[in-house]
């Protein structure tokens, strides 16, 4: 689309601008411009520390990573979106331990490099980096790009590419710790794998049992639109939102299920299972007996969202991507009021299919799946009643229409600002 060759553009213009500025060399022989997409989960938002199957998309906001290797044994970063923090400059296995206390963006290239160091392998190479993203803030994985982008850059200048094509899974298992162990988050890892297996078109299929991926091909001509609804608020990181409260309530019920044979709330699969757990625990924890509920339905919707995929039959995934939106919201407890109005607002527009909350919760972005023709409908809806109930919000919420794209692409290495 025309948009991504815009927006593709642009971001070359700011990483040359930034390059230049900054004295950073990222050109000529050696270096590469690589691009990690976002990701759009149909189904189950947060299934995957559950250990449900899960369903999504790589969609067209990305992050741009520039980069050559210095030969100095030095990274030395700076990021378009965060100015102020200036150039990063770090020696491999000099970085801060883990958990150090920084909003600084820089503690996700500080968490790749103690990862990869202590998975074995050695980075004698540094690089100059600049990168730029237009990913929007809290429900499309930001950071899971971005680390992907980075550990996949840093391997190969080391002479570790064939990691990704040899293990893919051990790529996805080390960008999920740079958060879980570094940064301490506890997260899933959903993002990775819709992020770094994407294919363009293609709905991404991931079984946590057998750690396979499988590719669900679109089974209509029918043209729709998943798009998402930026609320303009900020999530400070999932560390301090209401995600690792749920993720605590679930590993509790999961051990007090134990005596039945339950490790994670995904292996409540039967009516009979999920009866007795409530018979045991409801009174007690009807709180817990909650969170189990959304997860058991969510699950039984799993499959019926793939045949409905692979069937081209939109209508019902967007029906089954509202009913995941109630039981989140009611159930789960982990969406906000600014993501509620978002679906609220464009549950009105002829040609929604459906709508909720993604992501992690509480703050962010909420996303719909809809026909083409309701794409403006829902840019004016957003437009006109949004600041009505969140002023404080009106110059920064946004609605990003999106495509299917591949995940992890390799693009035409970056020129000099006076090239452009």
């Amino acid at each position: 689309p025309l948009k991504m060759d815009a927006e593709e553009a642009k971001a070359r213009h700011l990483l040359a601008a930034a390059a230049k500025r900054n004295n950073l060399s990222v050109y000529g022989e050696g270096s590469f411009l690589q691009r990690t997409s976002s990701r759009f989960c149909l189904s189950v938002e947060h299934g995957d520390y559950n250990g449900t199957e899960l369903f999504g998309v790589g969609t067209d906001r990305f992050i741009w990573l520039a980069c050559k290797p210095n030969h100095s044994g030095k990274f030395r970063m700076f990021s378009v979106n965060f100015p102020k923090d200036g150039v990063v400059e770090y020696a491999s296995g000099s970085v801060p331990g883990p958990h150090s206390a920084s909003d600084r963006w820089a503690h996700f290239a500080y968490g790749v490099d103690w990862v990869l160091t202590r998975a074995g392998f050695v980075l004698r190479d540094g690089a100059d980096m600049v990168m730029y993203g237009n990913i929007p803030g809290g429900g499309m994985s930001r950071s899971a790009s971005l680390t992907i982008n980075l550990i996949l850059a840093i391997l190969d200048i080391n002479g570790y590419s064939n990691v990704v094509r040899d293990e893919p899974m051990k790529i996805v298992d080390m960008s999920q710790a740079v958060e879980t162990k570094y940064t301490g988050a506890p997260i899933g890892n959903l993002d990775q794998v819709m992020i770094l297996f994407a294919k363009e078109g293609m709905g991404t299929h991931y079984n946590p049992t057998t750690r396979e991926v499988k590719y669900v091909k679109f089974g209509a001509a029918k043209p729709f639109r998943l798009v998402v609804m930026d609320t303009g608020t900020t999530r400070h990181g999932l560390g301090k939102a209401t995600y690792p409260i749920r993720k605590a309530e679930c590993d509790k019920l999961s051990e007090m299920c134990q005596k039945f044979g339950i490790n994670k709330l995904a292996d409540v699969k039967t009516d009979e299972q999920y009866q007795t757990i409530v018979a045991a625990f409801g009174k007690s924890h009807p709180e817990l007996i909650d969170r189990l509920h959304y997860i058991f339905e969510a699950q039984k919707r799993f499959y019926d969202m793939l045949r409905a995929w692979e069937a081209g039959d939109i209508e019902t995934v967007g029906k089954l991507f509202r009913l995941d939106g109630v039981g989140l919201r009611d159930l789960y407890k982990i969406s906000g009021p600014e993501l509620e109005t978002m679906c609220e607002i464009v549950r009105t527009v002829p040609g929604v299919f459906g709508e909720r909350m993604l992501g992690g919760g509480d703050k962010g972005a909420s996303g719909a799946v809809c026909a083409p023709d309701a794409v403006p409908w829902i840019r004016a809806a957003v437009a006109t009643a949004y600041p009505r109930g969140h002023a404080q919000y009106s110059a920064k919420c946004a609605v990003h229409e999106l495509h299917m794209v591949q995940g992890v692409k390799r693009l035409d290495p970056l020129v000099p600002i006076a090239a452009l």
